[in-house]
């Protein structure tokens, strides 16, 4: 970790208003309770960024304990909807509150993103060429990638091991080798019919449904499933990379896997 402290000026709200430029927060729809932009306001100039995927009480004391002044986060506090302040939700807030730490949440905005978003960072590491979008959820069009790939379906997943970190479920519903693979962060098990009507015979997501299996084989489609969570890790921390780099502030991420 590092020892010295930059020193940005700048403000969580200043900070805030030019990640809601860089990522179009206003303009993408998203889950009612996702809440993209700044969840709570920070009381510091923020010279240190720390970044996670999850606003859980792990990510968030990490964060404070590493002297963040702002974390960064895919999943923010309000996913089970409108709810008091009691339990688990108020200690992560308490904490948030009494450390001046603000917190900012990017969901689909960041999953979306054509450079920093996940399924951009994932196409890269998968050396997708050809590039193109595919697929739709409430509105917005292209929500993930998809492209041609020369690969094994085992190569294919001992790169997803790679790059996620666990091993993967994989479905071979399709053929043994690849040439068209489709990638969508997340639980995107419900996109496999888009992904074989876009001519993809491998979809790489995060999870899925038990139907899914059979949905899969059905339609003639690979499926790995790499893990929600470990595909959700690399916009994030392109992200805080990218707001230290334009803030001149220094970035951390925090690492807490699920395993789902």
């Amino acid at each position: 970790m590092a020892t010295s402290r930059a020193r940005s000026g700048a403000t969580c709200r200043e900070i805030a208003a030019w990640l809601d430029d860089l990522l179009r927060v206003t303009e993408v729809d998203d889950y009612p309770f996702a809440l993209n932009g700044l969840q709570v306001d920070g009381r510091r100039e923020v010279a240190r960024i720390g970044a996670a995927t999850d606003a859980c009480r792990a990510t968030i004391d990490l964060a404070v304990e590493g002297g963040c002044d702002l974390l960064l986060v895919h999943h923010g506090l309000f996913w089970g909807g409108l709810r008091p302040f009691v339990g688990p939700l108020y200690e992560r807030f308490r904490r948030l509150v009494e450390s001046g730490m603000g917190l900012y949440s990017a969901h689909l905005p960041l999953d979306l993103h054509p450079r920093i978003g996940n399924n951009a960072l994932l196409a890269a590491e998968f050396a997708l060429e050809g590039v193109e979008r595919f697929g739709s959820f409430r509105g917005n069009e292209g929500i993930g990638v998809i492209g041609t790939v020369d690969a094994s379906r085992a190569e294919l997943a001992a790169r997803a091991e790679a790059v996620c970190g666990q091993s993967p479920v994989v479905i071979a519903g399709g053929p043994e080798r690849a040439a068209r693979l489709a990638i969508l962060s997340g639980s995107g098990g419900s996109m496999i019919e888009a992904a074989a009507a876009a001519a993809a015979d491998t979809f790489l997501t995060g999870e899925g449904s038990h139907h899914t299996y059979h949905e899969a084989l059905e339609l003639g489609i690979n499926v790995i499933y790499a893990g929600h969570y470990a595909t959700e890790t690399l916009g994030v921390r392109a992200l805080a990379r990218r707001a230290a780099d334009h803030f001149e502030a220094e970035h951390l991420f925090f690492d807490v896997p699920t395993g789902l």
